[in-house]
């Protein structure tokens, strides 16, 4: 099952969080903007995983620390029901282990709640785009842990997964550099489409959730050279 999301459509969002007052006041910001829609509510891990699976959202809002279920455990399960749904951690929590595990897990992007609720919207947008998004705090240490796999890696460069064609490893290079599909057409002069369908091919023969994982597998693999 997956969203019925078109550009141009509005974008249907769950917010799921155990704060009343901090679901309320998203879902005011998010209710000021035109091509927003909060289609739903959650108030612990297990409702956001029920909700997303019935509403098929376009983008679930997720706490890190929720009840009966944490939000990286219904991530991964959001994710499992709905493969189509984009998933954004907004935390409180500044550990690298919870960034690391969201991406593990499977999330699009992950935002601190310290960032300036105006802001929020635009990331959604992005996420929609096709765009990984990470809080600015938390950037560092995701390039961190990459040059850190990329040290790791003893083995001489070799070439790619033979299951990669030579395009599918090119759109894979910049993708792992942050570029948006936009770019990726224009730099590699084909269509946003045939990127799109380039994305997903990737995703499927890897077996991985999103950009964000593409692009730790590129470091881990030296696709991506950080040296």
């Amino acid at each position: 099952m997956t969203s019925a999301y078109e550009p141009g459509d509005p974008v249907r969002v769950l917010i799921a969080d155990d704060h009343h007052l901090w679901r309320r006041g998203l879902e005011m910001v998010l209710g000021t903007e035109d091509d927003m829609e909060v289609v739903g509510e959650a108030s612990d891990g297990l409702e956001a995983v029920t909700k997303a699976a019935a509403l098929l959202p376009d983008v679930v809002l997720l706490d890190v620390r929720m009840p009966r279920r944490s939000g990286i455990e219904a991530c991964r399960e959001i994710k499992a029901a709905a493969p189509a749904t984009k998933i954004v951690l907004l935390t409180s929590s500044d550990e690298e282990s919870d960034l690391f595990d969201a991406v593990r897990a499977g999330a699009n992007g992950y935002l601190l709640k310290d960032i300036p609720t105006e802001e929020i919207a635009d990331g959604l947008r992005a996420v929609m785009g096709g765009q990984s998004l990470i809080s600015p705090a938390m950037a560092g240490a995701l390039l961190t842990e990459f040059a850190s796999l990329s040290r790791r890696a003893e083995q001489p460069r070799q070439a790619p997964a033979p299951k990669l064609t030579e395009r599918e490893v090119e759109v894979l290079r910049l993708v792992a550099r942050g570029k948006g599909n936009r770019e990726i057409a224009s730099e590699l002069f084909i269509s946003e489409n045939t990127v799109k369908n380039h994305v997903r091919n990737i995703l499927e023969k890897l077996q991985l959730h999103s950009r964000t994982e593409a692009a730790l597998y590129a470091v881990k693999e030296r696709i991506l050279d950080l040296s």
